[in-house]
């Protein structure tokens, strides 16, 4: 899966839970998740799980402590899904 794809599809999965939409419409991969999008920490969880869901993955609880940017969504999955 191409890592452009990867990083359109965490974008829909994050959208409902940024609550700054001009840091999502200008979204890169140097993004910070909560400190530029404002999403709640508490919703990442759900995020996760939505994460584990699209794509059909498992994700560890280690794993999770080191993505703060969409890049680092997009690095974690396409490691899992190789």
């Amino acid at each position: 899966m191409e890592t452009s794809e990867i990083q359109g599809r965490v974008l829909k999965i994050l959208t409902p839970y940024v609550k700054d939409n001009s840091a999502l419409e200008n979204a890169g991969a140097e993004t910070n998740i909560l400190e530029d999008m404002k999403v709640n920490s508490a919703r990442l969880v759900d995020v996760v799980l939505a994460f584990e869901d699209e794509f059909d993955i498992e994700i560890a609880d280690e794993d999770v402590d080191s993505v703060n940017t969409v890049g680092d969504c997009v690095t974690l999955i396409s490691e899992k899904l190789s």
